[in-house]
């Protein structure tokens, strides 16, 4: 059972990532769409009374801001599901090699997101709010940096990902491991009448 719960766990976790990391995306996508695109009247009207290089920027920090708010509330909720996760796979009383060599990995996987939460994403937030309004031609001093931060949390988050994959297999392929109860009934021939 721990071991369904524990894929359960680590499916939650693996689409949390993905499904955060497509928000995140289609935030900044949606905007170009909408100015472009936008079927609703009052909206076009107020870009044009804006003006659609200042909408867009505008439009681009609200972005920006929701996205910082979701990536530091999925760093938070992601240590809450590794630890789970960590627990299902290390709590047997006669681990295995393979669910060792499981919870070291997910071990990893959390250690990746303390870096996150501790350094990278504070980091990108902070840059990432220097550069809001700022003027892209020529690109700021602060550029580079960012997306360096960037590039460096999206491969530890591929790293992440991967990882989870790995240890969603390993359990997957694993063979049930029974309860102690079910062992002591099927080794004395029937139900435990002890009790």
């Amino acid at each position: 059972m721990r071991q369904r719960w524990a894929l359960v766990v680590l499916g939650a976790w693996i689409a949390g990532s993905i499904c955060t990391s497509i928000v995140a995306t289609e935030n900044f996508y949606t905007i170009d769409r909408l100015l472009a695109h936008s079927a609703n009247g009052a909206f076009s009207a107020a870009v044009q009374q804006l003006g659609a290089p200042q909408a867009r920027e505008l439009l681009r920090y609200l972005s920006s801001e929701l996205n910082r708010l979701y990536f530091e509330i999925w760093n938070w909720a992601q240590l809450v599901v590794g630890a789970l996760a960590l627990w299902l796979i290390a709590g047997p009383t006669r681990p295995d090699p393979r669910s060792t060599r499981a919870a070291r990995v997910v071990a990893g996987m959390i250690a990746i997101v303390v870096l996150m939460l501790v350094w990278l994403t504070p980091a990108i937030v902070s840059l990432g709010r220097e550069l809001d309004f700022v003027p892209r031609d020529p690109p700021p001093p602060g550029m580079q940096r960012f997306w360096i931060l960037h590039a460096a949390y999206t491969s530890l988050e591929m790293l992440k990902l991967a990882a989870g994959f790995l240890v969603a297999f390993w359990i997957a392929q694993a063979p049930a491991v029974e309860e102690p109860r079910a062992v002591a009934s099927a080794s004395t021939g029937g139900p435990d009448r002890s009790g």
